[in-house]
């Protein structure tokens, strides 16, 4: 069985080199997304979202990763190339028979509501 750890830590390495077709390979079937803007229960449609959100960042500095058992949190903060400029995230992945299932992402939108038509 893989760790929790090492399936969020490889889709996050997939996205960081833009692989979706890598980071798709680490996603259920079926998830259950949660954000500020919006919610999935389709991989493809969360990475959809996730290529549409991708030109705008510049980078993602790591601060820290959180694992318990199937869980792992990530805090993170998410340069910009935009007017919002940085912010810090928090998500929180649960992964079940070696892929994310779950993913809850927690930020404050308010900087990014103009770019997504909030």
């Amino acid at each position: 069985m893989v760790a929790a750890k090492d399936v969020v830590g490889g889709m996050q390495a997939a996205m960081a080199k833009d692989d979706w077709a890598g980071a798709r390979k680490f996603l259920a079937d079926k998830i259950h997304f949660v954000g500020p803007f919006e919610s999935f229960t389709s991989p493809d449609d969360y990475l959809a979202a996730l290529r549409k959100l991708h030109p705008i960042v510049e980078r993602v500095e790591m601060r820290k990763m959180f694992v318990d058992g199937d869980d792992v949190a990530l805090l993170y903060d998410m340069v910009t190339n935009t007017p919002a400029g940085t912010a810090f995230i928090v998500e929180w992945h649960h992964v079940t028979n070696g892929k994310i299932d779950r993913i809850r992402v927690v930020f404050d939108p308010r900087p990014f509501a103009p770019f997504m038509g909030k």
